[in-house]
């Protein structure tokens, strides 16, 4: 089994920057996968963003420019710094783990609140 802990969220003016974190604990060495999803109000949960093993990374086009995934893996733990924050980003961010025999594990959601 894997758990996630998020930190990082918070409130913030449109134009601010926040960073998220994501620590992994358990059956570390069983993780292809670790990401971001992200839930607003009223709508359906949507892929943000991802990194692979390999190193490989995923943007959506909505956070491209943006939000950049990164992942230590001395720290079992991934980022993601999102800059430039619009109103449209207000949403509850969850990690994920996906391990290599297909198990999802996700995280308990932090809350990014983008307004003026």
């Amino acid at each position: 089994q894997v758990q996630l802990v998020e930190s990082g969220g918070g409130s913030v003016q449109p134009g601010g920057s926040l960073r998220l974190s994501c620590a992994a604990s358990g059956s570390i060495s069983s993780i292809y996968r670790m990401g971001w999803y992200r839930q607003a109000p009223g709508k359906q949960r949507e892929v943000v963003a991802r990194i692979d093993n390999s190193g490989a990374t995923y943007h959506v086009d909505s956070v491209k420019g943006r939000f950049t995934v990164s992942r230590d893996n001395d720290k079992n733990t991934v980022y993601l710094q999102m800059n430039s924050l619009k109103p449209e980003d207000t949403a509850v961010y969850y990690c994920y783990a996906l391990l290599i025999a297909g198990t999802n594990y996700w995280g308990n959601g932090t809350l990014v609140t983008v307004s003026s």
